[in-house]
């Protein structure tokens, strides 16, 4: 069967029937695999960054071939199942046949292949992609979904966006190896423990990358290069960041930055949230509530503070960009029924991110209206997109329909800013996003978990969002302090609640502080940015006395912190390293620390051991083997490889500092 491999370059071929099969070098210790039953081969790149051609060794024998490209090889039989070897000659994954072919040494007559593309009539494929499961694998990374699993073997996860949930998906494995499934395609993936299923709904081909390391930290690394990395973080967004919902005026913005400058506090960053404009989709101020921006922004660049405007990609039906935009077609289609994409204070249409003529005209309006101004940073909210009715199937992008492309709209979004951006000669970029797909992260997407509940509840589910979202390559990610939906400052437990998770935002990327607080104050007028509510006060003096103080050390905390936190970003940006993992990432030598789910490192030096419930005030923390360890709070040193039982009154937050490292 000589005919059925081939080398093109550094490319080894396989044709079968209607299936083809590329196998090629794609950045160190890395190979991407692709197949179709098209005609030929997409070009879509996806999350993927162009690579060098490398120096893989294609070997094509009798009954096999196989492609080595550093520490990573791959074997494909002639009945076309792959398996992927690290240098030691180990299996690191391979895939799931059970057919006539099978050449394990028996038959099986399951008739299962590996991969499977299954016709729709009419259409493309309902691909599914099969692997064998290790049941002793451990699986890390693949985004931010709202459930308690650091470790997600044994779980399923949906492919797809929603608000509070972003696929990004890449796994990391105990095993020793990474894997970007590259198809933006609405699906889901079961990791399950007799087999792991990769299915997606509507597609022309699969994409596959994988890459072989020895460390966590390697396999990561390898990641960012194929993928890219952040920017420099801008010093001023290392700091602290004020927001509500919602700023109703100008006044208030402006009284409440005042304010914070009494005080003597620090503050980098001020939000103007949504509804600041007439109608969604013209991206300007509401001159009626916000007359005079040019003079606010001013006054606050002058206190030193940067204001962040939020963006909505929704564009009503009754703005003054929605009859161009439509005839331009720079909106989200559907394959059915009426064109609303969302309904919320009024009917309106997503702008196609996935067009570039929608993504200038976007950008452009912003910029004469915002960046002109003066406004640095903005707030890409509804990044998933937020859908009122989830039916992927509906909805049509410029790039194809959404069931095939869909889970690439954030990192669209992010684009239109950052090419804006830069364009117009800015360095450092950054812009909040509530959502991301693999290759966000390029276009300076901070991620922030969505509006979730305020709950300990919640609390916890971030926690383990927030690691697994800098696993999956999306090194810049933070919450709202105190959860999104409700809390009410007056209320004590709720005052306990915020207070644990203002401490543990301070050991996050970015911090910052926002919510929909209650009561809510009523809307101040029936049309343009006076029609929408607002929530309670949500500033560190709203919340009593105690909590005030406690916010002030951990604020004054997280400034003197700077220097160290500079070359947490500094790190991110050259060499993708998340700034808050888990701790096996810094001692995958010591096999308890794959086991630790409740606690981290933020960055190399400093471990976080977080108070996740209501009413704890001691904990115990594992300290891992290979360092010696001091306690931040008193001072005393203990030998790593050891379980400790840790104090922790209200006002504190068990740290550890690695071989009494100094961080201030």
């Amino acid at each position: 069967m000589d005919h059925l491999f081939r080398i093109t370059g550094n490319r080894l071929i396989r044709q079968y029937d209607s299936e083809i099969l590329w196998v090629e070098p794609w950045g160190d210790n890395s190979l991407r695999v692709r197949a179709t039953h098209m005609a030929c081969m997409q070009s879509e790149d996806w999350a993927l960054l162009p690579q060098e051609a490398g120096n893989a060794k294609i070997v094509i024998e009798e009954q096999k071939a196989s492609i080595e490209n550093g520490k990573i090889r791959a074997e494909i039989t002639t009945a076309g199942k792959i398996t992927f070897y690290n240098q030691k000659g180990e299996v690191l994954l391979q895939e799931y046949v059970r057919n006539r072919n099978d050449i394990r040494g028996f038959c099986s007559a399951l008739h299962i292949d590996a991969r499977e593309f299954k016709p729709i009539l009419g259409g493309d494929y309902q691909l599914t992609m099969r692997f064998e499961s290790d049941p002793n694998e451990k699986i890390f990374g693949m985004g931010q979904y709202q459930q308690p699993h650091l470790d997600v073997k044994n779980c399923t996860l949906e492919l797809a966006h929603r608000n509070s949930q972003a696929s990004v998906p890449f796994a990391l494995s105990s095993l020793g190896y990474g894997f970007l499934w590259n198809n933006p395609a609405i699906g889901q993936v079961t990791f399950s423990k007799n087999i792991t299923e990769w299915v997606v709904k509507s597609t022309k081909q699969m994409d596959f990358w994988i890459t072989a390391g020895d460390m966590p930290s390697e396999i990561e690394e390898a990641y960012a290069k194929v993928t890219g990395t952040v920017p420099m973080m801008p010093d001023y967004a290392m700091g602290f960041w004020q927001c509500k919902l919602r700023y109703q005026t100008q006044e208030e913005l402006l009284e409440i930055a005042r304010e914070y400058k009494r005080r003597e506090l620090p503050i980098s960053v001020i939000v103007a949230d949504f509804f600041h404009w007439p109608k969604q989709g013209e991206w300007k101020f509401d001159l009626d509530y916000w007359p005079d921006p040019d003079a606010m922004i001013r006054e606050l660049k002058e206190m030193g503070i940067e204001l962040m405007v939020s963006i909505w990609p929704t564009v009503d039906k009754t703005s003054e960009n929605y009859q161009e935009m439509l005839q331009k077609g720079y909106l989200v289609r559907v394959d059915r029924g009426i064109r609303t994409t969302m309904d919320f204070l009024g009917n309106t249409v997503f702008y196609d991110a996935t067009n570039p003529g929608s993504r200038d005209y976007v950008w452009q309006t912003a910029k004469k209206n915002y960046y002109d101004k003066g406004v640095r940073i903005f707030w890409l909210d509804e990044a998933e997109p937020e859908y009122s009715i989830y039916d992927f199937d509906l909805y049509r992008y410029h790039t194809g329909p959404n069931l095939q492309v869909g889970n690439s709209y954030p990192v669209m979004y992010a684009k239109t800013f950052f090419d804006g951006m830069e364009a117009s000669g800015q360095k450092n970029i950054i812009n909040l996003l509530r959502c991301a797909w693999a290759g966000s992260q390029r276009y300076g997407a901070l991620v922030w978990s969505g509006d979730i509940d305020s709950s300990f509840a919640s609390l916890r589910n971030q926690f383990i969002a927030g690691l697994n979202m800098g696993l999956a390559g999306i090194p810049w990610w933070t919450t709202d302090i105190g959860g999104f939906h409700g809390g009410n400052p007056d209320d004590p437990s709720f005052r306990e609640c915020i207070i644990r998770w203002f401490q543990y935002g301070t050991f996050c990327p970015v911090l910052r502080l926002h919510g929909d607080r209650e009561p809510h104050s009523e809307p101040l007028g029936t049309s343009g940015g006076g029609m929408c509510f607002s929530g309670a006060a949500n500033e560190v003096w709203s919340y009593g006395e105690e909590a005030y103080e406690i916010f002030k050390k951990y604020l004054f905390m997280r400034e003197r912190m700077r220097p160290y936190i500079r070359a947490l970003m500094k790190a991110a940006h050259e060499k993708g390293t998340p700034v808050m993992r888990p701790i096996f990432y810094d001692f995958p030598g010591d096999k308890i620390s794959w086991e630790i789910n409740d606690q981290y490192m933020f960055g190399p030096d400093v471990l976080v051991a977080p108070i996740l419930y209501a009413g704890e005030r001691k904990r115990k923390v594992y300290l891992p083997d290979g360092a010696a360890w001091k306690d931040f709070h008193n001072d005393a040193v203990y030998d790593g490889g050891q379980w400790i039982d840790c104090d922790a009154p209200l006002e504190v937050i068990p740290l550890f500092l690695k071989n009494e490292t100094e961080i201030y």
